[in-house]
């Protein structure tokens, strides 16, 4: 099976270029960088061409891997030479827009949105988590394939449609890096923060663990998916109200109220999450192994 990687030397694209090899498949990787295209070459031992339309004719499965401001302009440049026997499948974390645009231009083929729920540092695919979002039969049928793919090799996968998926986003990602960013401009305003780490506990560390993990990634790409997510916006307000809500507690040292709402979150949380208390285990081991 040959898979063509559009936009493959950017960090997931190397990812599952090294990965796909792995697994006994070929791959081509396309994109407009020459050097970067040389890099991922002498890297992987992979084929690479500037020209998208030459990698895709020839694939039977296709990897869109392009920032979203890029993704209209190149699915209208490789429609073109899709054809009915193949598979486009694009690995963006928003998942309406690219799904609607591949069915505006793709005529032929079939298409499938996809977002791997882990980062280019992943160790494998083992235990990861992967979102496909079908939007009719065939499609269904095909991320059923795919899914049980992954899950032969260890992962997981869930489907829901793109807009399930993006609604879920807002949250699983929008807002945790928003808090990752507000906290970074936050600790920053500070100058011993080299102490404060290497006298900081467990907690701290999993805050810092946080805001290291998005501050030291692609800026335009957290620009991209903060001003693309539905209701981001929305979302933020309420986190800020909320954050007021408590400032003005330890503001005016309302203890009694602090613990009557801290306990009926901690009780709420008790009904609605399942292992309440077991996240905190997890994330344990993993920082002390960081």
């Amino acid at each position: 099976m040959k898979i063509a990687i559009i936009g493959g030397y950017g960090k997931m694209g190397r990812w599952f270029a090294n990965f796909l090899l792995k697994d006994g498949k070929e791959v081509i990787i396309a994109g407009r960088n020459e050097g970067k295209l040389l890099e991922v070459k002498q890297q992987l031992s992979v084929e690479v061409t500037t020209n998208n339309a030459e990698a895709v004719k020839d694939a039977d499965v296709v990897l869109i891997s392009v920032p979203i401001g890029s993704f209209d302009e190149v699915v209208k440049q490789i429609a073109p030479y899709t054809h009915p026997e193949q598979v486009i499948v694009d690995i963006t974390s928003i998942k309406t827009f690219p799904v609607e645009t591949m069915h505006k231009h793709i005529k032929t083929g079939l298409v499938l949105g996809v977002h791997p729920m882990f980062g280019p540092g992943a160790r494998g695919i083992a235990n990861q988590n992967f979102i496909l979002t079908p939007t009719n039969e065939r499609e269904k049928t095909l991320a059923q394939k795919v899914g049980e793919y992954l899950e032969a090799r260890g992962a997981r996968a869930t489907l829901m449609t793109p807009q399930k998926h993006d609604e879920m986003m807002t949250i699983i990602l929008g807002l945790s890096h928003f808090i990752a960013l507000v906290s970074a401009d936050t600790l920053l305003s500070f100058d011993n923060l080299k102490q404060m780490k290497d006298i900081g506990g467990i907690t701290y560390k999993v805050l810092l663990t946080l805001v290291e993990s998005v501050i030291s990634e692609d800026a335009e790409f957290y620009a991209s998916l903060q001003t693309s997510l539905p209701k981001m916006a929305e979302v933020e307000k309420l986190f800020q109200s909320k954050a007021k809500a408590w400032a003005e507690l330890v503001a005016n040292k309302d203890r009694q109220q602090f613990v009557k709402r801290m306990t009926a979150l901690k009780n709420k949380l008790e009904k609605e999450t399942p292992d309440f208390g077991k996240a905190y285990e997890d994330i344990y081991r993993i920082v002390e192994d960081l």
